[in-house]
């Protein structure tokens, strides 16, 4: 059974990854382990109590196990009780890779989405640099997550949150013909790019030393002056000064870690669309593990708020 098909309550069973695994202590002081299983559908946390040493060797991060249980909901937060486990027998399921979450829409067709709209980038300035970073990054921006835990964190998540906002961007362009497309264009498919750097990779996520000391903001302006070089671009320019403008800005304030804040149209409805997709991502990703009549977690991100999941049609 799939993890966002389990009801409260119900018995299941099925093939699931180990995403995390930590061996913790009772107040009695005896070894239990605390695990978060994920399938491509969602994530569930579950225990194993007096754990042995065989079992904290055998249950670990990256492994897929055959699991029982019953679906119970304990401060909001789904878990397994009951909880059964067993290492795969010859035959069965044990590809780490088929239980990982996915994106919606199929890389290849993110990728030639993108492609297309790298067309409609109309100033010639934008499009060159564009091109540039994206055939230097091609092979990690299709697969690296945006994040490694809050939003899109999974295999293409940043070239799917990308595209997404890319679409929104042209939808909301054509509500008001006063911004310009393009750049709204150019500095999306730009704005998260260095996480590809900042980021370790899609398995296992986590920050590089540059990524921790640094941060992707400032390394995709690095890139972009790289590329103004290369490519004999003035960057005095104002068609560069604005660009690298709406990507320094996009978190939207100084404490959020942009060097500036937005001040030009462009750059704040950049902001406000990273924003709407981030967030929806969110707060679908935690309604989609909960139940019609449930809460979800808190999320941490959203100011701790945590999201019911109304039981209408």
């Amino acid at each position: 059974m799939k993890i966002n098909q389990m009801k409260k309550d119900e018995f299941f069973e099925g093939f699931y990854l180990i995403k995390s695994a930590e061996v913790r202590q009772t107040r009695a002081g005896k070894d239990y382990l605390a695990l978060t299983f994920q399938d491509d559908t969602g994530e569930i946390e579950g225990k194993v109590w007096d754990a042995q040493p065989g079992k904290i060797k055998d249950f670990t991060a990256g492994t897929v196990v055959h699991m029982q249980g019953r679906r119970e909901v304990y401060n909001n937060t789904p878990q397994v009780n009951q909880l059964v486990l067993r290492l795969p027998m010859l035959g069965e399921p044990s590809d780490p890779a088929d239980f990982k979450e996915k994106p919606p829409v199929d890389v290849k067709d993110t990728k030639d989405y993108l492609s297309q709209m790298i067309f409609r980038i109309e100033n010639a300035t934008w499009q060159r640099i564009v091109r540039a970073l994206y055939s230097k990054y091609d092979k990690e921006f299709y697969s690296y997550p945006a994040a490694k835990t809050n939003h899109h964190a999974f295999y293409s998540g940043l070239s799917f949150h990308t595209a997404t906002m890319v679409r929104l961007a042209d939808k909301i362009g054509d509500i008001y013909p006063q911004l310009n497309k393009s750049l709204l264009f150019a500095g999306i498919m730009l704005h998260d790019l260095a996480k590809v750097i900042e980021l370790t990779g899609p398995d296992n996520t986590g920050y590089t030393v540059r990524g921790n000391l640094i941060g992707h903001i400032s390394l995709i302006d690095e890139e972009i002056t790289k590329v103004l070089v290369e490519l004999g671009i003035d960057d005095s320019k104002e068609e560069v000064t604005v660009l690298r403008h709406v990507i320094l800005s996009h978190h939207g304030l100084l404490e959020y870690g942009s060097p500036v804040r937005p001040q030009i149209m462009e750059a704040e409805i950049l902001h406000m669309i990273d924003n709407i997709d981030a967030e929806m991502m969110m707060m679908l990703s935690a309604l989609d593990k909960v139940g019609p009549g449930e809460m979800t977690n808190r999320i941490f991100a959203m100011d701790n708020r945590a999201f019911y999941k109304p039981n209408i049609d």
